[in-house]
């Protein structure tokens, strides 16, 4: 991933000014908010899946290990960080996804849209200046014929 950079603090009393949109948002007069690196996957997972054509999300041993965790009794039930893996420094952050996508979707266009999303959701939500967001196509989920024809056989 990238290493993250200390960009110097914009504060009020230093420039007259409030903070811009470019600044560290995340140092203020009254000291510094700090992002966990959970509360990034959390967001990015969330904002990945809000996104049309995205099946599910993590590697193929990943899915097989949450679908046996969310049958037991008592499990937390889905993990919503799942295929995230995310880099979180003092004023910026990096993703990484892993994805299964719907047959017949555009994995390029997918892809972008899976970028721009979660980008936005994570500056948004935390402050944090996002410097990438990497998109791997895991897997492609085929529609289940099964169900659209009758069986042959009673």
């Amino acid at each position: 991933m990238t290493q993250t950079t200390e960009r110097p603090s914009t504060r009020p009393s230093e420039t007259g000014t409030q903070p811009t949109a470019g600044s560290d948002r995340l140092t203020t007069q009254e000291g510094k908010i700090h992002v966990a690196q959970g509360v990034v996957q959390k967001i990015a997972g969330m904002a990945c899946r809000e996104v049309a054509g995205v099946y599910s999300m993590g590697t193929g041993s990943t899915r097989a290990f949450a679908a046996i965790r969310e049958r037991i009794p008592g499990s937390s039930g889905p993990n919503v960080s799942q295929g995230v893996g995310v880099e979180v420094g003092e004023t910026q952050a990096a993703v990484d996804l892993d994805i299964v996508v719907d047959y017949g979707a555009s994995i390029a266009e997918l892809g972008h849209s899976v970028q721009r999303n979660v980008k936005q959701s994570v500056e948004r939500m935390t402050g944090l200046e996002v410097v990438e967001v990497n998109v791997n196509v895991d897997d492609v989920h085929l529609p289940d014929d099964e169900q659209s024809t009758p069986a042959r056989v009673s």
